[in-house]
This record gives C-alpha cells, structure tokens and sequence, in this order.
C-alpha cells in the first residue's frame, strides 16, 4: 500500500510526493521532489532557506535519504550555499561509495554535480540574528567579532527561537519499497560545524522495507546518544509491535539525564500500513501529514504526546 508521512512543516512539497507515489514513483524519488519544495519556501523557518544560521552568520544544511530495500544511504552535513541539500544527499547516495560529506566537500561536489550556489541566508534570519546577537556581546566582544570565544555565547543563546525542527518524509510506494528523506538547517544559533541526528543513519532517519522505518524531529542531540531511528526499526525486525517499538525508543530516551535534554518527536511506519507519531516531552502540540492510497486526500493529525 502506498503511503506517505511527514511532519506539519512538509505542506509546501507533501502533495507532491502524494502525485508522484500515485502516478507510480519510487519513494526516494517522490519524498526528494517533495521536501525540495519545503527547502525552498521561506515560510518554513526551520529548513532550507526559511531556516536560521549558525552564530557566524553563515547557513549549513544537513540532509539525509535511505532507501530501505537496498539500505544504500546518502548524507550530507554543514553544507553552505546550496539548495536543495536533499537532492545533493541523493546524489551522494548514487554516485559515490561513501556515505556521507560534510562541508566543503560537500559543496565540491555538489558543483561537480552541477548544483548552482545559492543565495541561502534569508533577510529576516540575517536581522535577527545580528540583533540577538548584539544583546549578548559585550562592546568589546562586538568590535572584535567573529574573532571571539563563541562557546560562551552558545551557552546563553542556544536555540533563541526555540527552533530545533527537522523535515522527514517517510514514504512507501507500489512495489513496497520503503523510503526516508531529512532535511534541516539544524539549531539556530548552533556552534559553526554542529551536525544534528538529520543526517546520521540510525539516528535521525532509518528504513528496511521488511519492516518499516522511523525518523526523528527537535532534540538530535538526544536521538544520537540513543540511536533511536534504527532502535525501532530494530525492535519491529525482533517482532515487535509499532508501538511498542516506540515506547522501547521512548523509554531509552527517558533515560538520559545528563546533556542538553528536551523534545523529541517520533515519526513511524512499518511494513504492515500501520504509522505512529509520538510528541515526547514537547510543550506544544505537535501535527504531522499522513496519506494513503485509501485517502481521499491527504490529512493534518495530531501526534500522540508522551511525557515521562
């Protein structure tokens, strides 16, 4: 049965991953066209150009795909000038033998494959980082910018918009081939050179098509330390029911008390049709986009919250 799940900030491209699984498409194809056009609209502010910059100023895109019947995974991370970064992880998936590139690397490639360089940094995330940014410094610290310690400064305005949101689109197609596409301009305010759970393999974003797949939003750091997206495709392939794979994933979560430590949101399909998606410890209510080919149309939900 061909289905697709993503998270609320996926409006801009879900419908179009919905066109192309109709119409006969491969997942991973269908869920990078999709998110491409979450990338792009600067009324998302969590992704792509609608995204926030690191404490330099500078925009890095993170990015990941897995195809779940081969596993092959493409990923990239810290990329500058370049949209859609999820399209660049693709390309990596498919003509190179690595997995992952980071940096200037990555965009290297991206130009050997023929990606323009973009304009990436969006007016609006320009002002209000400068002006954040002029409240914590110090006179001396202002006139001696970039040129300063910058770890102190992320200790006080870590997250200042308390954007931490990734895109996930988690698809099946005809030939029930099971897919994952992330995408993430990762925290505002990061650390130059910080890479979230979104492009990490077993982290932020898995697929097996014999069993299902899973992808993370919000707190990657605590994703990470857990692997949680291949802990619940894991517990689905020892036979495990969807939601108690999650709740496994939830409860090692919970586990964690030291570090930075806030929301995670879950996103999960597995083999059978069955999807879950789970707010744990997430003050507001979180949505995400669901369809299938029994749909009528595609439907905003509610996630389930979990607090402990």
């Amino acid at each position: 049965m061909r289905m697709l799940l993503a998270n609320a900030e996926a409006w801009p491209g879900f419908e179009t991953s919905v066109e192309l699984l109709k119409q006969g498409g491969a997942s991973i194809e269908s869920l990078v066209s999709g998110i491409a056009k979450v990338e792009r609209e600067a009324k998302v502010r969590s992704v792509g150009y609608g995204g926030w910059p690191n404490m330099l100023g500078d925009m890095e895109f993170d990015a990941g795909v897995m195809d779940g019947t081969t596993r092959d995974v493409g990923a990239v991370g810290a990329v500058p000038g370049t949209l859609p970064v999820s399209a660049l992880a693709h390309e990596v998936m498919k003509h190179l033998p690595h997995v992952m590139l980071t940096g200037a690397g990555a965009r290297r490639f991206a130009t050997e494959r023929g990606f323009a360089i973009d304009e990436v940094l969006h007016p609006d995330s320009k002002r209000v980082w400068w002006e954040r940014l002029q409240k914590e410094m110090s006179p001396e610290q202002l006139a001696a910018f970039p040129d300063i310690a910058l770890a102190p400064l992320s200790n006080t305005i870590t997250d200042p918009e308390r954007v931490r949101d990734t895109t996930v689109f988690l698809g099946r197609d005809a030939g029930d081939n099971i897919g994952v596409v992330t995408s993430t301009s990762g925290w505002a305010w990061k650390y130059p050179g910080r890479l979230g759970d979104s492009p990490i393999p077993g982290a932020g974003f898995y697929a097996d098509s014999r069993y299902g797949a899973a992808a993370c939003t919000h707190t990657g750091e605590m994703t990470m330390r857990c692997g949680t997206s291949r802990s619940i495709v894991l517990a689905l392939r020892l036979g495990y029911t969807l939601q108690d794979a999650i709740k496994l994933a939830v409860d090692e979560l919970s586990e964690l008390k030291t570090g930075f430590l806030a929301g995670v949101v879950i996103h999960a399909m597995d083999a059978k049709g069955n999807h879950q998606v789970v707010n744990y410890r997430c003050d507001e209510e979180i949505r995400y986009w669901y369809w299938d080919e029994r749909m009528a149309a595609p439907e905003l939900r509610v996630a389930s919250a979990i607090q402990s």
